[in-house]
């Protein structure tokens, strides 16, 4: 009997202690997650601050450039205009932005200082902006007060303690991007303008699904920073901050503090997209040839081969050569490379292969390919024909055509570059070829 009882009280203890135990442990783990979700929701709040100021500075500097009255202080503008979006995606990237839905804001973040870059350099070639292209501007600037606006009600919901973007209670971060206005902003998206130009985030890029990438395996952020270090030829601490990039192509993307060093690599396959290495060439001590030997060199160093310049620029002593690639005697407009080269030692400075990671495969010629001979007929009589190759070229949207590049020679000199399509000799586009100390660019 007394066994027993000193049995129970035993088994009874046990079972207080244990569910004391559980019970503190509770408590420390209750204590943990919700320090956990204030540290997150800090950091939030922080993001958000930061999106605010930058979102307040793009849209001033957007003004500035609707009223920019030479190619000097344009091109001034936008490059504090790229620094400012680059932020900007540094801030947004801190956000839950797949969970948030902020895809559109993050492509507008990607395309406005992109795009202005593009307008910046053609203004510098002494060319002037089409009404499209003004038009263009004014609504980015009125988008990016939008999302100043926005941001800026954010912020003051954070403030006062109002805004919550995290929560342990399994309510979705959908809903709570409903209740905190992001979609607002993300909805007002529909009359957004198509950008087709010149760059990286253009338009007919980003909305394509990246060839190279399908069935990629994908790497850590870990593997990815290796392969940036490996690539630049620097260390770890050269490259302190990590943040995302969303869309058809997801990566990681390392830079420093100072907006010098900036690089990005895929999520899957962990292929170097671009880098940039911002730094002030002062001067030139080497010749248009000699860089153009430096980036052919650069590129078989990393593997890529059956690569052929097509045309280049010097600006501000960086010589930017752009490359397609060669199938056989095909040639494929649609995949392309930028690298640029400072003109100082030969350092390549540049490099941007987005258009070939996602236009570049194996092409199988189609049947019914007209000769050149029958295109030749729709060329217009007032050009003499050079040459002749195939190639394929970029249309305004998505895809790619297979045509008849004609090289021609006007009467007045002029040299002229006409496409007739391979398969139904539908005269697709015409460029004019313009040569000058500073490169060989298409109008």
């Amino acid at each position: 009997m007394d066994i027993s009882k000193r049995t129970l009280v035993k088994t009874v203890s046990l079972s207080l202690a244990a569910i004391i135990t559980l019970g503190v442990k509770s408590g420390i783990y209750y204590s943990r997650t919700a320090a956990a979700e204030q540290a997150l929701n800090y950091s939030y709040y922080r993001a958000i601050e930061d999106l605010s100021q930058s979102a307040d500075s793009i849209s001033t500097t957007l003004e500035k450039e609707l009223y920019a009255g030479s190619p000097t202080m344009y091109s001034k503008l936008s490059a504090q205009l790229l620094n400012q979006a680059s932020s900007a995606k540094a801030s947004l990237s801190q956000l839950p932005i797949e969970k948030l839905g902020l895809e559109n804001t993050y492509k507008f973040l990607s395309q406005v200082g992109d795009f202005s870059q593009a307008m910046g350099a053609k203004l510098a070639r002494g060319e002037e902006l089409s009404d499209k292209e003004y038009k263009n501007l004014q609504s980015l600037f009125e988008y990016s007060s939008s999302l100043r606006d926005a941001m800026w009600e954010l912020e003051g919901k954070a403030q006062r303690g109002d805004l919550t973007l995290y929560s342990s209670d399994n309510e979705s971060l959908e809903k709570l991007g409903d209740a905190n206005g992001f979609k607002d902003f993300e909805n007002s998206f529909d009359n957004y303008p198509k950008l087709i130009y010149d760059g990286p985030f253009s338009d007919n890029i980003m909305e394509k699904e990246p060839l190279m990438l399908k069935g990629k395996a994908e790497v850590s952020q870990d593997k990815a920073l290796e392969k940036c270090i490996l690539t630049l030829g620097i260390s770890t601490k050269d490259v302190p901050n990590i943040s995302e990039e969303y869309g058809k192509m997801p990566s990681y993307r390392f830079y420093d503090d100072n907006g010098y060093l900036d690089c990005a690599v895929t999520k899957q396959g962990g292929i170097v997209s671009y880098f940039l290495k911002n730094k002030r060439v002062n001067y030139c001590d080497i010749t248009n040839e000699e860089a153009l030997s430096y980036a052919e060199d650069y590129l078989e160093s990393i593997g890529i081969t059956d690569m052929e310049s097509t045309y280049y620029e010097v600006y501000d002593n960086v010589c930017t050569i752009n490359f397609a690639y060669l199938d056989g005697k095909v040639l494929m407009y649609t995949d392309l490379i930028k690298v640029q080269v400072s003109m100082a030692d030969g350092e390549i400075v540049g490099y941007d292969a987005r258009g070939y990671i996602v236009n570049h495969r194996k092409r199988t010629l189609p049947g019914g390919v007209i000769s050149a001979k029958r295109a030749s007929e729709e060329v217009s009589p007032v050009l003499e024909i050079k040459g002749t190759r195939l190639c394929y070229i970029p249309t305004d949207g998505k895809n790619e055509v297979l045509c008849h590049e004609f090289s021609c020679v006007s009467r007045s000199g002029r040299e002229v570059l006409v496409y007739i399509n391979a398969l139904t000799a539908h005269e697709e586009n015409i460029l004019m070829l313009t040569t000058t100390e500073s490169g060989t660019l298409t109008v």
